[in-house]
């Protein structure tokens, strides 16, 4: 390693400066007093994927002011079976769903805000909480939270390799900022926590297992998240876990920016309409189910589509019944003219839509807030809800790509959230929190505000587990 400047000893070491890092970070203070989060990011671009989003999931027992009825953990874990098919490792699942009752209270004392559940075709009034503000908000909130308890901050802090010795860990070695000469900075802890994401922003990566495709991709959330530490750790030993090709990504409008572009490039419009690909084909139904349960599968199956692009056609009365989008639809008075503001083939689009319409003939008002039963009929791929004709113009299209959320590869972790070595050995005084490590619980699509309960729950736990562990 090149010659390096080495400060003090901290107790815990935080990597990262998402809410899993926060969460980790303010848990270990309860515990040890010198603890010290690397952030990355410049001051501004603070927090990673977290300021993207809005609400997080809990189980509870009542409905109160904040959610409209009572979500047991029972239904919980039932829910992530029906999306995920299965945990990887269900007892770290059903513990992040039991802890997740206390989530509220624990988010509330650390500086959280909540607001009244939110109405429409989300659907989350009753199983999620809507922090006031966003996760920026959330994010200002712990980082007041930290200041006042006296943990360390640093922002521009690029952790390029972990030291760790004999499954140990004894320090971080950070990028030297604006030297010549190789010089790095050696910050040593007693124990550390990386909370830094997954890899999605690091295209190159994504290439090795989607091919050419992943040129096509974008990230929704921070361009940070590389996967350098992931890097580190598989290279230090640690136990990889979920699928290299699996990620979390939604379908978003393909006008997006390519990093960063965040909660308002998602389109919610799916369930009112159809999705065609370049050839101007449906290629799977719209109408699955409600969609906090399945947003999280049409970034695959747009990946999979040609060019990686696809549209989603509604018209007049259904335009106004989801979230607004961020950039304005095509708009044509012809289905003909929309497919040319498209570019798709005329005839090809005229020829889904009419065969759509005469299958879902008869069918009665849509009701955006049950699965309502109004599906196709003689058609594939079949729309299950939701199936309403598209014959009221102005007729609309939303261009879609595969919006990258976050990867589900990472290290394998035990009960205390300590990350394993390759022959299921704990690492000494290695812990991970957050995305880094949701493999261990997602194999495979999403449950809308679950990632933060994750990073909330097996945060907290981490820093709990790693100040412990650093006081012994």
């Amino acid at each position: 390693m090149p010659s390096a400047q080495t400060h003090e000893e901290y107790d815990v070491i935080v990597v990262g400066g998402g809410n899993a890092a926060l969460c980790a970070a303010m848990a270990a203070r309860h515990i040890v007093s010198r603890v010290l989060v690397l952030e990355r990011a410049p001051e501004h671009m603070r927090g990673g994927n977290t300021r993207h989003t809005r609400n997080v999931r809990c189980a509870h027992p009542t409905s109160d002011k904040y959610c409209s009825g009572a979500y047991p953990e029972e239904e919980f874990f039932e829910d992530l079976v029906a999306v995920t098919g299965g945990p990887a490792n269900p007892d770290l699942a059903k513990f992040v769903i039991r802890q997740s009752s206390k989530l509220y209270e624990w988010m509330s004392e650390h500086g959280a805000s909540w607001q009244p559940p939110l109405a429409g075709t989300l659907h989350l009034g009753r199983t999620n909480r809507w922090f006031l503000g966003g996760g920026k908000a959330l994010l200002n909130a712990y980082y007041r939270t930290a200041q006042r308890m006296g943990i360390g901050v640093r922002y521009d802090a690029m952790v390029e390799d972990l030291v760790i010795e004999n499954g140990r860990f004894e320090g971080v070695a950070l990028k030297g900022q604006g030297s010549g000469d190789g010089v790095r900075e050696l910050v040593r802890g007693r124990t550390v926590v990386v909370a830094t994401g997954g890899y999605e922003a690091n295209l190159e990566w994504l290439e090795r297992n989607w091919g050419t495709a992943a040129r096509n991709f974008i990230v929704r959330g921070t361009p940070y998240n590389d996967g350098m530490m992931l890097a580190a750790l598989l290279a230090r030993g640690a136990k990889p876990i979920g699928d290299p090709k699996g990620f979390h990504a939604i379908a978003l409008d393909a006008r997006a920016p390519k990093y960063d572009g965040g909660i308002v490039t998602r389109l919610d419009a799916i369930p009112f309409g159809i999705v065609v690909n370049r050839l101007a084909r449906r290629f799977y139904d719209e109408g699955e189910e409600v969609w906090p349960k399945r947003y999280a599968i049409w970034g695959g199956l747009v990946a999979a589509q040609p060019e990686q692009l696809a549209y989603c056609i509604v018209d007049a009365q259904t335009i106004r019944k989801f979230l607004a989008p961020a950039f304005k639809p095509y708009e044509a008075d012809t289905i003909e003219g929309l497919a040319r503001a498209c570019g798709l083939d005329r005839a090809a689009l005229a020829e889904t839509v009419t065969e759509y319409n005469r299958a879902t003939a008869g069918n009665g008002p849509l009701r955006i807030q049950v699965l309502d039963g109004n599906s196709t009929r003689e058609i594939a791929p079949k729309k299950s809800n939701w199936a309403l004709p598209i014959d009221h113009p102005p007729f609309y299209a939303f261009p879609l790509r595969p919006g990258i959320t976050f990867t589900y590869m990472g290290v394998t972790v035990d009960e205390t959230a300590r990350i394993l070595e390759q022959s299921d050995r704990p690492m000494d005084n290695v812990y991970a929190a957050g995305e880094i490590m949701s493999g261990n619980i997602l194999t495979k699509g999403y449950l809308a505000g679950f990632g933060l309960t994750i990073g909330s729950v097996l945060g907290e736990l981490a820093g709990r587990s790693a100040a412990n562990r650093a006081r012994a």
